[in-house]
């Protein structure tokens, strides 16, 4: 990531530097996922389509460690792989939004919700800005080369209510104190970055 772009770091301190932690990012590019993963302060584990898994991509894949998903289904295997990694005290990366769009977490998913309080992790908000831009002119699906992506980490905090229970109401719950927070957390990001 360096080496083509100019990430802008901050706030990476914030990720517990132990124990299990989810970061929540915002989706906007495919390029959101790579920069994370190449400035993260800790190696991060992301839920991945399993159409991505083909050829030597699926084989580099595997080997940094990420997890296929079938989005077409309830993928027990890859519940059971994202919740593995929590229990290993290792970090795994969500796009709570599900699939790429307009990167304003303004449509959330329950999964977040579900493997922070199954998962018993607590969750950074991460703002990727920056790589929807300016397109390249070589390859016009990428921001321009040595352009500034900004990675932008926040407080880290519990979604669950504290009562430990995993009722459909009470994730219901969770996902609408999570939308908050990464909302808040994405209009700081830009104040901070002025993006």
């Amino acid at each position: 990531m360096y080496g083509f772009w100019k990430p802008r770091v901050l706030g990476a301190w914030r990720v517990p530097a132990s124990g299990p932690v989810i970061l929540a990012v915002n989706h906007a590019h495919n390029l959101d996922g790579p920069m994370l993963m190449g400035t993260a302060p800790r190696p991060v584990h992301f839920l991945i389509k399993k159409e991505a898994f083909v050829g030597p991509l699926g084989a580099f894949l595997e080997g940094i460690g990420q997890l296929k998903v079938d989005r077409d289904s309830t993928d027990r295997a890859a519940i059971g792989n994202a919740l593995a990694v929590l229990e290993q005290g290792g970090v795994l990366g969500i796009f709570p939004e599900g699939t790429r769009g307009e990167g304003d977490f303004a449509s959330l998913r329950s999964g977040l919700a579900y493997f922070a309080v199954r998962g018993g992790a607590p969750i950074v908000p991460v703002a990727v800005l920056g790589s929807t831009d300016r397109p390249g002119r070589l390859v016009k699906a990428l921001p321009r080369l040595r352009s500034r992506v900004d990675v932008v980490f926040g407080d880290a905090f519990e979604a669950g209510d504290g009562s430990g229970r995993r009722t459909r109401k009470a994730l219901d719950e969770a996902t609408f104190r999570i939308q908050e927070r990464l909302t808040d957390h994405l209009k700081n990001a830009r104040r901070l970055t002025g993006r």
